[in-house]
């Protein structure tokens, strides 16, 4: 089965210029070539022709910050103790606005863990094994996804069944390489604290997980919204901070030279400010009406990294706040806000997370790769708002 996207614009989001005029063929789910509209040559028998003019292709996105088994809201926290049955069906529904929106890989990073067979595992590993279980079989209708496990915090600071809590850097060690043994394709830490002013694990007891999970072949991530946890995630070696709403030069600096990357979700402070409250953790009630202030030194991070030369990735944090799974493109217009150039927000949520995700086709058009592209009314190299009019999902 071959289909022709006829005379659309296309972006690979690595530049501020679309390319016009431009007709991409797929069959059997790959890009067979990209060519001028006006020099196609001889179509396939039985080829499909989508007219796509008016439109952009662009790269399927990439959601760097995503809780498949959850479903969103201000009440995220009492989701987590749904039943099973409706956490799963959660996540199907959640995988398929994901795909709809346009959204083609989702990195899970942090989901309840439940008895599932016998064995107590993270729920988000056995989604990502039956959705990849299904592409094999034809399906496309679930993104690719890549998941963390659960949480590893301190105690106290999600409820009890929602994490793996540590005492100390050995228990942290020992939590992180189970994680690993699980199944997780990366590590999560919680780097926030019950005191704003230190992180409740040391850069040397980061920096231990770090090297043990580097040697196995894997990645360390870490929520860190506060300055004493970004300073730690940097100081240890982290290859991502999630969050990162406060950073200063000195940490930008550092996160550029170890190669850390910001993943940014600006998406769920935006949506704590429709409702005016959140009941998201105990701990940030006393910041509710500080969302806004939250945001702007979000915002101001964002820039700190950008001039630092630190690698940026999206988010939505949705299932893990009120924001939902179907607006990345709410974060791409939050990165613009922050001062990044429009085609510089749409790489963040494209080819940026497959840089972070160790995927080279994730986020990336190419002849011979994988059809996951999708076609938008407007140029959303010029109007971020652009990636909210899906047409198609190839």
């Amino acid at each position: 089965m071959s289909t022709l996207y006829r005379d659309a614009a296309l972006t690979d989001a690595r530049s501020d210029r679309l390319r016009l005029g431009v007709s991409v063929l797929v069959t059997e789910g790959r890009i067979a070539w990209i060519r001028p509209a006006d020099d196609e040559g001889e179509l396939p028998a039985g080829c499909e022709i989508a007219d796509a003019g008016g439109t952009t292709i662009v790269p399927g996105m990439v959601d760097g910050h995503s809780h498949l088994t959850l479903p969103g809201g201000s009440h995220w926290i009492d989701r987590g103790f749904d039943p099973t049955d409706r956490l799963l069906a959660v996540a199907e529904a959640n995988g398929e606005l994901q795909h709809r929106s346009g959204v083609r890989w989702a990195r899970d990073v942090g989901a309840p863990t439940r008895p599932v067979g016998g064995v107590e595992r993270a729920l988000s590993l056995g989604i990502r094994d039956r959705w990849q279980d299904q592409r094999d079989q034809g399906r496309r209708d679930r993104p690719y996804v890549r998941a963390a496990g659960t949480w590893l915090t301190v105690a106290g600071l999600l409820p009890p069944g929602l994490s793996v809590e540590a005492r100390d850097g050995d228990e942290l060690l020992a939590a992180a390489l189970a994680q690993l043994d699980d199944g997780a394709d990366f590590v999560k830490l919680y780097l926030d604290g019950p005191d704003a002013d230190t992180p409740p694990f040391t850069a040397d007891e980061v920096s231990r997980v770090v090297q043990a999970v580097h040697a196995r072949g894997r990645k360390v991530t870490a929520h860190a919204t506060r300055l004493s946890g970004t300073r730690a995630c940097a100081a240890g070696g982290v290859d991502s901070i999630e969050h990162g709403f406060e950073l200063d030069a000195d940490i930008a600096a550092e996160m550029a030279a170890r190669g850390c990357a910001l993943v940014t979700t600006m998406t769920v402070l935006k949506s704590w400010l429709t409702f005016g409250t959140t009941t998201a953790l105990p701990r940030f009630t006393e910041r509710t009406a500080e969302i806004g202030e939250t945001l702007e030194t979000a915002m101001a991070s964002v820039r700190l990294a950008q001039a630092a030369g630190v690698a940026i990735v999206g988010g939505t944090d949705f299932g893990g706040g009120s924001s939902r799974a179907n607006q990345l493109p709410w974060e791409i217009e939050c990165l613009v806000q922050a001062g990044l150039a429009p085609w510089q927000a749409l790489a963040s949520v494209t080819w940026r997370g497959g840089e972070l995700l160790g995927e080279p086709d994730a986020g990336v058009i190419r002849e011979g790769g994988p059809a996951d592209f999708s076609l938008v009314h407007g140029d959303p190299l010029s109007d971020p708002t652009a990636m909210w009019r899906i047409w198609r999902v190839a």
